[in-house]
């Protein structure tokens, strides 16, 4: 009685490639990274450029003023913070002698593993 092979197709990680799974998984996670960091600062400029639009056209209504200038110090902090991240990330990646923070088998060829 011959015995039926069945393969699966289609999207995602196929763990039987030739290709290592790690390496896969650490091009989708920095690709992942990449595309969110650089939605985070085109939302936060987007803020940025409302909120002053906005304070520009309150008329000197001291709330819509107000309310502006919390969207404005929002936008900001949330732009200063996205830099930020991307620096210590880098910094991080540096120090430990990679080029790539998510560079998993090199860090381990680094430890000696």
């Amino acid at each position: 009685m011959p015995s039926t092979i069945y393969k699966i197709e289609g999207p995602g990680l196929n763990p039987t490639d030739s290709f290592n799974a790690t390496t896969q998984f650490e091009k989708l996670v920095s690709n992942l990274i990449g595309v969110l960091t650089i939605v985070a600062v085109l939302f936060f400029a987007i803020q940025i450029i409302f909120a002053g639009f906005s304070f520009i056209s309150s008329g000197g209504d001291e709330k819509v003023m107000e309310t502006s200038r919390k969207k404005l110090t929002n936008g900001v902090l949330g732009l200063f913070i996205v830099v930020v991240a991307v620096g210590i990330g880098s910094l991080i990646a540096k120090l430990l002698g990679l080029n790539n923070i998510f560079d998993i088998n090199q860090m381990f060829v680094n430890m000696g593993l």
